[in-house]
């Protein structure tokens, strides 16, 4: 299949255009692989992927996945990155996420309105950026890295002392919101989680 590569466990089917997951892809590798990058296509629906049960990696980067969004139940997984999509209300993102996903450890949402900092509108700040961390420790409490960086115990402490009261509003549809080049990319977890899962994503 044109785009596909496979190298054991791992799957990459990258800017292929896909708009779902084709269905000859969980098919025949949906039994063995552990990771999966679908980066660079226009998904804006995980339908199929229930055939990978057995993934502990995925990759969405740079995709059209919106707050409609809906995982299968996916128990190993530990490492997700949704960097650049269309992921606006966070609440509802992160209370699917404990639900399907409990050993998730790793999660990236950089480029996204839901995660407010400066590379989706110059108006948010370090402090709305902090908020945002607080409420998604305090939905998510496992998580060991979160965007960019690793989680601290100090953060691990407030999130279960004020992370109820730290909510972020879900904001309005802006024009400065997530418009950057759909080809941009993040490095969205630091180098040690990297090695360890073994996906590279190069910085411009």
């Amino acid at each position: 299949m044109a785009g596909l590569v496979v190298s054991g466990a791992q799957v990459s089917y990258i800017g292929q255009d896909c708009r779902e997951i084709p269905e000859h892809l969980g098919r025949d590798c949906g039994h063995f692989a552990k990771r999966l990058d679908l980066s660079f296509n226009l998904l804006r629906s995980l339908e199929g992927l229930s055939a990978f049960g057995s993934l502990e990696e995925l990759i969405l980067d740079n995709n059209l996945l919106g707050d409609d969004l809906v995982l299968p139940g996916l128990p190993r997984l530990h490492t997700l990155t949704l960097n650049k999509n269309q992921i606006t209300d966070l609440e509802c993102l992160l209370d699917h996420l404990a639900e399907v996903t409990p050993a998730l450890e790793y999660l990236s949402l950089l480029g996204n309105v839901a995660c407010p900092n400066e590379l989706v509108s110059l108006e948010k700040d370090e402090e709305d950026y902090k908020r945002y961390r607080c409420f998604v420790l305090h939905k998510l409490p496992n998580l060991k890295f979160l965007d960019a960086r690793k989680v601290t115990k100090q953060e691990r402490e407030e999130a279960l002392v004020r992370g109820a009261f730290m909510k972020v509003v879900k904001p309005k549809a802006s024009s400065d919101s997530v418009s950057a080049s759909p080809k941009s990319r993040y490095t969205p977890l630091p180098s040690a989680s990297r090695e360890l899962t073994s996906h590279r994503v190069d910085a411009t």
